[in-house]
């Protein structure tokens, strides 16, 4: 009983998305846009083109 009162909080909780204003991907807030490498609009990290 004890155990269980103690670990009540210990869940697991699902990250908050966003919707990316450049590319429209979905990413976790405040963190640079997977796809594209924007963040808040501006370019964060430079993406490399793939190759075709």
């Amino acid at each position: 009983m004890r155990t269980a009162k103690r670990r009540t909080h210990d869940k697991a909780v699902v990250p908050t998305l966003a919707v990316c204003s450049n590319c429209g991907a979905m990413h976790i807030y405040h963190t640079v846009c997977p796809e594209c490498g924007y963040y808040r609009g501006k370019l964060a990290i430079e993406k490399l083109a793939a190759k075709a």
